[in-house]
């Protein structure tokens, strides 16, 4: 299988005043088509600063990083916004979902980004609701859904575009036990339906789900 991820060396550095912060230390890694990998260690480590990489939200200080096949670490701001929009699909820890829009509006947003025309768009949004498990709740507001519901409107929304890879910020740690698991077992669906999935996580159960763990500190991968 080809690598989505594919990261050498990567260094990130911050200025803080006359300090130095080495938030990651050469970080290598390689993610195949497919694969579900759980990134963790302890808080301050750089997993996030390292997800913010792979997203192409932010760029490595020195270091090469590609993301199905294309060098991103060299974007410009205009072609990374739509590298972004097509090819990565995001799901974060607190939804981010605009509170004025029904979920079905909420997962058409990043098509009509895309460009994709209003029928095409109301069709595919209504399909990913009913992959969630939430068609029936395609005009439901974000205050009248659960968090639990709220978070699957949020990987529809992260699905819309087709992204070659699906990252996932502490995608459980706003969610009970209970609604936890729930999320658990649709990123397994997701993973075993053909996602290529990388998660940042402290649930034991989240990265336990995952095919491969890779353990973080002090800006460098362990082993």
């Amino acid at each position: 299988m080809s690598a989505i991820v594919d990261a050498r060396a990567l260094v990130r550095e911050y200025r803080m005043g006359e300090e130095i912060v080495h938030a990651l230390r050469g970080v290598s890694l390689a993610v195949h088509e497919r694969e579900y990998v759980a990134i963790v260690g302890p808080s301050g480590c750089g997993k996030s600063t390292l997800l913010n990489l792979l997203g192409v939200i932010d760029r490595p200080t020195t270091g090469e990083l590609s993301i199905a096949g294309e060098r991103v670490d060299r974007l410009s701001d205009a072609r990374a916004t739509d590298f972004r929009l097509r090819r990565i699909g995001f799901v974060f820890q607190r939804f981010y979902l605009m509170q004025a829009l029904t979920a079905r509006e909420n997962v058409e947003l990043p098509l009509a980004e895309a460009g994709m025309a209003g029928t095409e768009r109301r069709d595919r949004a209504l399909d990913l609701l009913d992959y969630v498990g939430l068609r029936k709740r395609e005009r439901h507001r974000p205050s009248q859904l659960s968090g639990g519901e709220q978070q699957r409107v949020a990987i529809a929304r992260a699905l819309a575009n087709r992204p070659a890879l699906l990252l996932a910020d502490e995608p459980t740690g706003e969610l009970d036990a209970y609604t936890g698991a729930e999320m658990i077992a649709l990123f397994e669906r997701l993973n075993a339906d053909g996602t290529t999935i990388v998660v940042v996580t402290h649930d034991e159960d989240l990265a336990r789900a995952a095919k491969r763990v890779v353990h973080m500190r002090d800006g460098e991968i362990l082993g």
